[in-house]
């Protein structure tokens, strides 16, 4: 057992999942200089991008573009920060993040917390003048809780991050932010993307969707974004299934709503990519992501389709020489 699986177990489990994160995330900017910072793993080219690696950080970890250089310094091929909304807010009440350390995996209902748009442009112009400018920088956008329309409020935030962007995700797929779900219908899907292509021109434009989603809705989604000239789908968000959870019921129950992320995805996200790969099959890149939190998994991601992978509660359960060791292992 590593020094982090022991500090994971004895420590932050007995302290607030969120502080716990808030702690980490300071710590990892403080270290940034010790760092090793070399290249790790096999280089892939998509989207007219390339990756050092197949291996990125997931939206979530790093909500408010904080830590981008030291991410990249711990060997991720591309890190991805938000949701970044278009207007700051501070998310759902406390408590909103929760471990179910027995199943390896999170329940949050964090509800799109982050410093807005302006703020995160901000930092991301910081980050594209300074060392690290080379790692390849994803920006994922959501709807800002209180906005009456959904499409001008993507579109502000095109506008104002995509500038700083290698690609830019649109996220209608969390289940924290009411109403947010229903824009993956095709109805409301497409003008909104239509909004955002307009806002951030040849920049790689991609949706992520849930595992929840089912079979037609995946379908319908693929359509569109072949439709619309999309560059790729990110596949799968937490999910608001519990099932199948070796967590006694008493902890599942007080952890309480939100999404799931974890082990307990591999097989919804397999489910997805799958399906999608039969849809489209290499007409668009599919970044997997839910449940990878060993080398094995990524790679069988990759065998089935995906063209890259994405991890954040594989990182946090894995600790900071987690990506050194799944790139190592692939």
């Amino acid at each position: 057992m590593s020094a982090y699986d022991l500090l994971f177990r004895h420590v932050a489990t007995r302290v607030p999942a969120e502080l716990t994160h808030r702690v980490g995330v300071t710590a990892l900017r403080a270290a940034t200089p010790l760092l090793p910072g070399r290249s790790l793993g096999t280089p892939v080219d998509a989207m007219g991008l390339r990756f050092a690696n197949p291996l990125g950080v997931a939206a979530g970890y790093d909500k408010d573009a904080e830590g981008v250089r030291a991410l990249a310094r711990l060997g991720f091929g591309a890190v991805e920060v938000g949701t970044v909304t278009a207007r700051p807010q501070p998310g759902n009440p406390r408590p909103r993040l929760f471990r179910l350390p027995v199943d390896r995996a999170l329940v949050n209902r964090m509800g799109f917390n982050n410093a807005g748009a302006d703020v995160v442009a901000a930092r991301l112009a910081a980050v594209r003048s300074g060392p690290g400018a080379g790692t390849v920088l994803g920006v994922n956008i959501g709807k800002s809780k209180a906005a009456a329309d959904a499409v001008a409020d993507y579109r502000y935030s095109a506008r104002v991050l995509g500038p700083y962007a290698d690609y830019v995700v649109v996220n209608v797929s969390s289940p924290n932010t009411p109403g947010l779900r229903e824009l993956q219908g095709v109805d409301a899907l497409e003008p909104l993307l239509a909004a955002v292509r307009e806002e951030v021109g040849a920049t790689p434009l991609l949706v992520k969707i849930t595992a929840d989603l089912g079979g037609d809705g995946v379908d319908a989604v693929a359509d569109l974004a072949l439709a619309q000239g999309l560059d790729g789908i990110v596949a799968t968000n937490t999910t608001v299934a519990r099932s199948g959870l070796s967590s006694a019921e008493d902890v599942v129950s007080a952890a309480g709503a939100g999404g799931l992320s974890g082990a307990p995805l591999v097989e919804p996200a397999r489910a997805v990519l799958a399906r999608l790969r039969d849809r489209v099959s290499d007409r668009l890149t599919l970044v997997s992501v839910g449940g990878i939190n060993s080398a094995a998994e990524a790679r069988a991601r990759l065998d089935a389709g995906a063209t890259l992978v994405q991890a954040y509660t594989g990182f946090v359960y894995g600790g900071p020489a987690w990506p050194r060791r799944v790139l190592d292992a692939l």
